[in-house]
């Protein structure tokens, strides 16, 4: 007789089973759930920049220090604005402006008087002992012509004499002849000495005089006036901060304000390094006014800068670009920030993808592509991107369907397009040997021409007392 099972054995084996199922049945319910799918797109497409800038005048006139100011005999280095019309104030030409430092100058006027006293003193000084000194020259000089006259008759009257005393006679007329060349000479020197010293100490007074006179033109100056008509905007001094009152110019950094010149405006921007690459000189661009959200203006990117900077309160290098506006309006002033789109590309018919279906390891740039029904890894070859959209060159076609999200068995991919992987790789390699040729093919920096030492240096020809 055939025996059966009893339920109390094959019940808990069904549960079993059943629980298994609907733990793997949940599982891909929730693994399907979280993919988010998107399909390629094809069509035309437009590349951008996006950045954020200063409106500010493409020419203007500036109001700087006075030119007195670098007067050689002034040793005025800075001086600091004491008071300066309101930025955006219109004025007229000749009207005023700023205020300089006036205590400063002053000051200096004060040190300038007790220099040309003291200039005076020793010019007068000079005079006197000149006066001094040559009268007791001349007095020498007097003393020595009467000593040779002597000499002169008592070789007369040696004539009667032994030859010894006449021999005594002649050499002391002699020696007194020579004092007096000697006193001659000593004199001249003596005053020319005198015209020197003299001349020195005048000279002294005269730069104190003229010292002088370029601090009295300096006061006149110290109220800036405006050169011509105009709104005026202040300028920066060289620690990138608004010319205010309180502020220091100087004749290096002497620009205090400037009148722009409101018919033609720029948009002054800084794009990233990642960017910078895509950006040329004659882009087309469109320009917002954040003070005016309705307004926006067309613009061409004019230049482009060649070597990056860090900006105050930045870390990451920025590189400057200059967006002119094809026209402008009555209501753009400078300092007017501005949002800018510079499109970098314009493509036809292209296929691209959200930028958040691209995912990158080390290597290689690939997308998860739902390749009937299974999920791979597609290798794709992009070019070029805005702020949403990257293009596909290769990979992908028009209506495939490729995940925004990481599958959950991603690590268990595999990569497909390995073709596109080695074309890219080969294309590198030869654009890396091009880029070698290309620096072989360099001239080489010249010598150091004949006569030049192994440094480059020329050799010593000798020595000073050889």
């Amino acid at each position: 007789m055939k025996r059966f099972l009893r339920p109390v054995y094959y019940v808990p084996a069904l549960i079993l089973v059943a629980i298994v199922l609907i733990w793997s049945m949940g599982r891909s319910v929730v693994t399907d759930e979280r993919m988010i799918t998107v399909s390629v797109q094809k069509g035309p497409f437009v590349a951008q920049v996006i950045s954020t800038g200063q409106l500010q005048a493409e020419n203007a006139t500036s109001i700087e220090v006075p030119s007195a100011l670098s007067g050689r005999n002034l040793g005025i280095y800075e001086i600091q604005v004491t008071d300066i019309v309101e930025e955006g104030t219109v004025v007229d030409s000749g009207e005023f402006v700023a205020s300089l430092d006036h205590s400063a100058v002053e000051e200096l006027m004060t040190e300038a008087k007790d220099e040309l006293e003291k200039a005076l003193e020793g010019f007068e000084d000079a005079k006197i002992d000149t006066n001094i000194n040559m009268s007791n020259l001349r007095d020498g000089l007097l003393d020595a012509r009467v000593n040779v006259e002597e000499k002169k008759l008592v070789v007369e009257q040696s004539i009667y004499e032994s030859p010894a005393v006449q021999r005594q006679a002649q050499l002391d007329l002699d020696r007194a002849e020579r004092d007096l060349e000697q006193s001659l000479r000593n004199y001249e020197l003596k005053q020319q000495q005198a015209r020197y010293d003299v001349g020195r100490a005048w000279e002294e007074v005269r730069k104190s005089h003229d010292r002088i006179a370029e601090i009295e033109a300096l006061f006149e100056a110290l109220e800036v006036k405006a050169p011509k008509p105009g709104m005026v905007i202040y300028s920066y001094d060289r620690f990138g901060n608004k010319i205010q009152a309180g502020s220091t110019v100087s004749r290096w950094a002497s620009t205090i304000a400037e009148l722009p010149d409101l018919s033609s405006m720029i948009s002054r921007t800084y794009i990233n390094e990642i960017d910078i690459s895509k950006v040329k000189s004659g882009q087309e661009a469109k320009i917002g006014i954040d003070a005016f959200p309705a307004k926006s203006f067309d613009g061409r990117v004019i230049s482009v800068a060649n070597i990056g900077q860090v900006l105050p309160d930045g870390d990451a290098k920025v590189f400057e670009v200059i967006i002119k506006l094809n026209n402008t309006d009555s209501e753009l002033r400078p300092a007017m920030t501005t949002s800018n789109v510079i499109t970098t590309d314009s493509l036809s018919d292209v296929c691209f993808i959200p930028l958040e279906g691209m995912f990158r390891n080390d290597t290689l740039q690939f997308v998860y592509l739902n390749n009937g029904g299974d999920w791979v890894k597609q290798i794709i070859d992009t070019g070029s991107e805005n702020a949403n959209y990257v293009v596909v060159e290769k990979g992908l076609d028009a209506g495939a369907e490729i995940a925004l999200t990481v599958p959950g068995n991603a690590d268990e991919l595999m990569f497909e397009g390995i073709e596109i992987y080695e074309t890219l790789k080969q294309e590198a390699l030869e654009e890396e040997k091009k880029r070698e040729q290309q620096e072989k093919q360099k001239p080489e920096r010249p010598g150091p021409p004949p006569g030049f030492g192994a440094e480059g240096k020329w050799p010593m020809e000798g020595r000073r007392g050889q």
